[in-house]
């Protein structure tokens, strides 16, 4: 009984204690909320995300993600709002997105002059220096980011590239942008639980195949969404990432997801155009 009521108070715990650290409040309630993707106390027993706990039916709400091309991926919330990843204006800019996130590594991956109707521009670099800091509230998503450097004329670039992190209907969606280096333990507790994880493979421009495929492996996520790929051959990755990881090749553009119907083994998703 002692065991059962401890195990009880550490979930619960775990649970509250994103509440407690950063509490919702006045003219910060839109703009950030606690994150149910990071394990705010992973050392101890028993640990669960809040997540988990969403009621059955918000575990079954479904978010639609479809690639657009390059690096640009569109995300679909239940609640409508649409979300454009390393924008340029290229793909997924009609109808304009409420959303999009940008990365600076090349013209390919953002753009200085984005359409008004964008209701929401965020890059992935600070043009004042230092990192940048998204943490975001839009209706039923929250979105935020942890920086990595860029390599920019032979030198790197502290904290010019995002990976951003979407967190939608008890999911936790991540997207590596334009990553160039292998990523430190402190990164990783940045970025917590991704269920999916939209990841570069084109093995030269960005991190080796090598080491993206590491952090692939680490971040072990229900769904693997490669992009960014150029003329690399899709085995070149796919092999990299050993046989606990099944292969989906999909006809068409499109995903459906949901917390729910995540599949059983951490798959790879090739989409049509990818």
């Amino acid at each position: 009984m002692l065991m059962t009521a401890v195990a009880t108070a550490w979930r619960t715990l775990v649970v509250l204690l994103p509440f407690l650290l950063f509490p919702l409040a006045g003219s910060h309630a839109q703009e950030q909320r606690p994150s149910t993707c990071l394990a705010m106390a992973r050392a101890l027993p028993n640990v669960i995300y809040a997540s988990v706990l969403l009621p059955a039916a918000a575990s079954a709400e479904t978010v639609e993600i479809t690639y657009a091309g390059h690096s640009t991926y569109l995300i679909e919330t239940p609640g409508g709002v649409t979300i454009a990843t390393d924008f340029s204006g290229a793909y997924g800019a009609n109808p304009a997105p409420r959303v999009v996130t940008m990365n600076k590594a090349h013209g390919t991956h953002f753009t200085m002059n984005p359409d008004p109707a964008i209701e929401h521009v965020l890059p992935g670099w600070n043009p004042d220096g230092g990192p940048a800091k998204h943490s975001l509230l839009v209706d039923d998503v929250y979105i935020r980011n942890v920086t990595t450097d860029i390599r920019r004329y032979g030198a790197m670039e502290p904290d010019a590239n995002s990976i951003f992190i979407f967190e939608v209907a008890g999911l936790c969606i991540g997207h590596l942008g334009h990553l160039h280096h292998r990523l430190e333990d402190s990164h990783y507790a940045a970025i917590g639980r991704l269920d999916v994880l939209m990841v570069p493979i084109d093995g030269g421009m960005t991190l080796s195949l090598d080491g993206m495929s590491e952090i692939a492996r680490r971040l072990s996520s229900s769904v693997i969404l490669p992009m960014h790929r150029h003329a690399t051959p899709l085995s070149a990755f796919t092999s990299r990432m050993g046989e606990g990881f099944d292969i989906d090749f999909r006809e068409t553009r499109g995903i459906t997801v949901s917390l729910t119907s995540l599949p059983r083994r951490p798959t790879i998703v090739i989409l049509q155009g990818v």
